[in-house]
């Protein structure tokens, strides 16, 4: 097949908090008001900042992680975003270099070119020290140029402006204004349907970055190989639970439910009266510790997954949902279907990416890639199926419970499609 072109910009930052989420979600409005087909991606495993670049392309947002995704991957989801749309924006993670593999490692692998959102606040000159900098650390990098956010007026940008090299393009500034920021709690930005007023935000951010923000260069993304997908979940319904509580979801996870034949249900543990009927049950992460009353009052929910649980339905409960089908949370009763309590601790307990591996009919290991970003502790006698391991040893466990998988990893199906599969089989 032959390569597909698009206009596409990574942007990166020196550091978390400088504002790429809302600058980059400006920029996808900015061009989407041009009459442009935008797509957006999140480099690194984040739910949440994906969620606020839906809400500026009206389109899903994918994820590209080299360490959990895997490179060919990310070559099938932007070659098939490059035949679809006009541009392409990926919001880095962290700062430019931080992770291994970083983001800047993604740039260099597709030949993407570099914008850089550096917060102004407090600097003048030395902005174009740090952009410079960033750049000249890995000259190999294609630079796209930079955006000043956080300036305190139009002189302000113009010394910024003034003292960048001349191999640093300017692309525009965003002054400072709190109605722009994004709230944020201990798992990162609020969730964008939390959020009331963020379709005028984006809006609003849009407009202070002009109409003549100019289109990133151009990249030629090659066709990945292609590979057969066995439709192991043909004719199968699987009821996933999407709500404030629990929506923690990969795009292209969904994607693949659907490739391997499986027909997708959405249901909500905090507001629905009745459990949909499926042949499987699927509840990932999010926040049900700041939903327990509603979680341990509908007792309908909680006695439709029981049923579902005695009849042999496979769940799978990750992070959040396993929590929530705990016997306590935060010493509230909640679905009772895993024993074991949990509580939300002060401290960071899991960060990062694991690959779990799982004992198979042919005693072959499979492993699956997964990330772990919680404050939880479960505290449970179940017995451990499978050991997530990142870089720094073994990480989190995998619990069985009847045909239930439980674990604080958030799994990435495409990394092993048959496996995944295996969640929602009994």
């Amino acid at each position: 097949m032959q390569a597909a072109s698009c206009h596409a910009m990574l942007m990166a930052a020196p550091a978390s908090g400088q504002g790429k989420t809302m600058t980059t979600a400006a920029l996808a409005r900015a061009y989407r008001n041009r009459g442009l087909r935008v797509q957006a991606f999140k480099c690194g495993p984040d739910f949440i900042d994906g969620m606020i670049l839906q809400v500026a392309t009206g389109k899903p947002v994918y994820n590209l992680d080299l360490g959990m995704c895997g490179e060919a991957d990310a070559q099938r989801l932007l070659y098939q975003a490059a035949q679809q749309n006009d541009v392409i924006l990926l919001e880095g993670v962290m700062g430019l270099y931080d992770g291994t593999p970083s983001c800047a490692d993604i740039a260099e692998r597709f030949g993407i070119a570099v914008g850089l959102v550096i917060n102004a606040k407090a600097m003048a000159q030395t902005f174009a020290a740090i952009a410079y900098g960033l750049y000249a650390f890995r000259p190999s990098l294609k630079r796209a140029g930079v955006f000043a956010n956080q300036i305190g007026s139009d002189g302000h940008a113009k010394m910024i402006q003034a003292a960048l090299p001349a191999d640093i393009p300017w692309l525009g500034a965003m002054k400072h204004d709190p109605q722009l920021s994004l709230p944020e709690r201990h798992l990162g930005l609020h969730l964008a349907q939390e959020i009331d007023d963020i379709e005028q935000r984006i809006e609003t951010a849009a407009q202070l970055l002009g109409p003549e923000i100019p289109l990133p260069p151009t990249v030629s993304f090659q066709a990945p190989e292609q590979s057969a997908v066995t439709p192991l979940l043909q004719g199968k319904t699987i009821a996933v639970a999407k709500d404030a509580a629990f929506c923690f979801t990969y795009q292209a996870n969904l994607d693949l439910l659907q490739t391997l034949g499986a027909n997708i249900a959405f249901f909500s543990p905090v507001h629905d009266a009745q459990l949909p009927a499926a042949d499987a049950y699927w509840l990932p992460g999010g926040y049900p510790e700041l939903h327990l009353d509603q979680l341990q009052h509908n007792h309908s929910m909680r006695d439709g997954l029981h049923a579902a649980a005695q009849a042999g339905k496979p769940i799978l409960a990750e992070c959040g949902g396993m929590l929530a089908l705990g016997d306590t949370l935060n010493g509230q009763p909640v679905f009772g279907l895993l024993p074991g309590n949990s509580e939300i601790q002060p401290k960071l307990q899991g960060l990062g990416t694991q690959h779990a591996s799982f004992a198979t009919s042919d005693d072959d290991a499979a492993s699956i890639g997964a990330h772990t970003f919680h404050y939880g502790r479960f505290e449970t006698d179940l017995p451990v199926i499978a050991q997530g391991k990142g870089k720094y040893g073994a990480g989190e466990a995998v619990y069985r419970h009847q045909n239930i998988t439980a674990s604080f990893l958030h799994f990435y199906f495409p990394s092993n499609p048959a496996l995944a599969a295996q969640f929602f089989l009994p």
